[in-house]
């Protein structure tokens, strides 16, 4: 007799008995999966040891940079003449800066349209970026007279073809599309013939003076023919000019209304034209604030260490790195690099005390604001070379402790090697438990399989004993009969 499920047959609760006989089968399972995540947990410890490690590192290549010591900041008179930033390469200093004359663009504006979408014309159109020189131009027109155009050899000229889409609009679209180093937009002024095509050259100065000239339709050669010495059917509406400014006595020329080294290692920002000072000086707080970040970095590393091998006395249980030689020895050696002290000359300084950093009781760094800033504003130069040396050379505190955490973090260092054996670990326990699972399904089919018998041999039995049992009754009946 076929059954649809064990037990029907029979009777009997064997589809229980399988499910318990399944779990016992099992508890080898549960054994390796809790090894597993204990050893996934102590993965995610080794991270989080990592990711703090990589902090201090970042913390001490900053102060291992010797150029960063140098850093300058700079106060302008007069904010609303200019801005400046500094850099690397900035040198203190003071500047009286005159600003006589702004950077812009070149802008062009054609004749006016009665609409921005009847056709006008068909052709190429060609741009050159060069230098006006000599003429006169008359500001009212915007016309020059008498003028030569020096195209700059370096820069190629943009050819722009203008097909059927040749509207006011369509034109616009196409110089816009061709990436040719100018912005074209279309203007309505509000007159009989409001829309005028407008052209600005992307870059200012002088050099980036416009040459337009139009191979095609007369009407399309009327709306845009533009050349200094030549042809001009647009007007002129804003000249290309470059920035002039005089800087301690000395004359600067620039394209750009931001001037890059016209003082050594910094920006300036012209915003109006005026006269402002400028000074550069020495950014202790900068220098401060990095020392500050590189002992907080230290600090988070012990108390990332501190959580990941405590031990709870309430629970008798120890944390995931409780007792790990691995994080022993590399907050060992880290201490060891910060407590060792610096190669220097009899007059410089050889260990963080003396810039106000020392070690607690509790094996963290803690800061004497107060000393620190004394060090600073006495003996930079000294400070430098407590945490960073010239190329070639391993002393510094910056450069020890970036050097370290490199060596431990490489693909052959402890940390590594550690993280390495974990997933390796955790690669033969996911082996085993397929292993040991695919013993569990065999076993159990098995088990299965003899239910099924025993289901279909009680059911047999229990089907006999009832029609013997019938029988016995009917035999019995006709007898008392």
């Amino acid at each position: 007799m076929a059954v649809s499920s064990i037990g029907v047959g029979s009777g009997l609760d064997l589809g229980t008995l399988l499910k318990q006989l399944e779990t016992a089968e099992s508890q080898p399972l549960v054994a390796i999966q809790s090894r597993a995540t204990s050893y996934t947990t102590k993965l995610s410890a080794y991270s989080q040891v990592q990711s703090a490690l990589n902090s201090l590192k970042s913390a001490g290549d900053k102060l291992a940079d010797t150029a960063f010591f140098k850093t300058v900041k700079a106060s302008v008179g007069d904010a609303d003449v200019l801005s400046a930033t500094t850099s690397g390469t900035s040198v203190a200093g003071s500047y009286a800066i005159d600003v006589t004359q702004l950077a812009q663009s070149q802008s062009l504006v054609s004749t006016g349209q009665a609409s921005a979408k009847t056709a006008i014309g068909k052709g190429t159109i060609t741009i050159n970026f060069g230098t006006i020189d000599g003429g006169t131009l008359n500001p009212s027109t915007g016309q020059y007279t008498g003028a030569n155009f020096d195209a700059d050899s370096e820069r190629k000229p943009a050819q722009i073809t203008i097909g059927n889409a040749n509207t006011l609009e369509g034109i616009r679209d196409a110089i816009n599309k061709a990436n040719a180093g100018v912005t074209a937009s279309v203007v309505n002024d509000g007159s009989g013939t409001p829309y005028r095509l407008v052209l600005v050259s992307a870059q200012s100065g002088e050099a980036s003076t416009m040459q337009i000239s139009v191979a095609g339709d007369a009407a399309l050669q009327n709306l845009l023919a533009y050349d200094p010495a030549g042809t001009q059917t647009m007007k002129q509406t804003t000249v290309g000019q470059d920035a002039k400014l005089n800087v301690n006595g000395i004359d600067i020329v620039s394209a750009s209304n931001t001037v890059q080294e016209g003082i050594q290692g910094t920006t300036l920002t012209l915003a109006k034209i005026g006269t402002s000072s400028l000074k550069l000086t020495s950014d202790p707080s900068a220098v401060s604030a990095a020392i500050t970040t590189f002992v907080n970095a230290y600090n988070s590393l012990q108390s990332t260490a501190s959580k990941l091998t405590a031990y709870n006395a309430d629970t008798k249980t120890g944390a995931v790195l409780m007792g790990d030689q691995t994080l022993r020895n590399v907050l060992t050696r880290v201490r060891q690099t910060l407590t060792g002290a610096q190669e220097a000359g009899p007059n410089d300084m050889k260990v963080l005390s003396e810039i106000g950093v020392s070690f607690q009781k509790d094996g963290t760094l803690a800061i004497d604001s107060a000393k620190l800033a004394d060090a600073l504003g006495k003996n930079l130069e000294g400070v430098a070379g407590l945490f960073s040396s010239a190329t070639g050379s391993t002393g510094g505190y910056g450069k020890q402790v970036s050097a370290l955490v490199t060596e431990v973090t490489s693909s052959a260092g402890a940390l590594t090697i550690a993280t390495n054996g974990v997933n390796a670990t955790l690669e033969d326990l996911s082996d085993q438990y397929n292993a040991v699972q695919a013993r569990v399904e065999t076993t159990v089919e098995r088990y299965r399989a003899q239910f099924t018998q025993l289901d279909v041999l009680v059911n047999s039995l229990n089907n006999t004993m009832t029609y013997l049992t019938q029988q016995f009754d009917a035999m019995n009946g006709v007898s008392k009969k």
